[in-house]
């Protein structure tokens, strides 16, 4: 098995087998704390091989930096997996949609991913202050 993209987005979509990312970020300013952030996607696309044929169970988590959960009811996703025949491999397109992400505080954050208990990825998030003049979002200016 093998993460080929694991992204926070603002929104992706599995069209026919091809993973659509639209504005993959890894920062959100806001002006006030506790902030919410509406809605962006999880993106994944995952490589099986013949040897992880089989059921398994995919679970995405947000994780503050206390590691503590903040989608404690987030489901799990299971999966099974089949070779196609005359193929040497099967990729797996999945789009995880969050709504309502609440952040109490600024610091760092992480969307992590697992597959039968075990991590396959961890997708950093820092949540910020904004900075005095600038606008809120995910698109921090770059220092120099």
């Amino acid at each position: 098995m093998e993460v080929q993209i694991a992204s926070l987005c603002d929104t992706a979509a599995d069209y026919s087998g091809k993973l659509c990312l639209l504005g993959a970020f890894d920062t959100i300013l806001a002006a006030k704390f506790p902030a919410m952030h509406p809605f962006c996607s999880v993106a994944l696309r995952i490589v099986f091989r013949d040897t992880d044929e089989g059921k398994h169970t995919l679970c995405v988590n947000l994780i503050d930096a206390d590691g503590q959960s903040l989608l404690p009811g987030m489901p799990s996703t299971p999966l099974d997996i089949r070779m196609p025949e005359n193929q040497f491999f099967a990729t797996v397109n999945l789009v995880f949609n969050l709504q309502g992400m609440r952040f109490n505080k600024p610091g760092q954050y992480s969307v992590d991913i697992t597959l039968d208990g075990q991590m396959i990825a961890r997708i950093p998030l820092q949540v910020l202050n904004m900075p005095a003049g600038q606008g809120g979002g995910a698109f921090p200016e770059p220092s120099v």
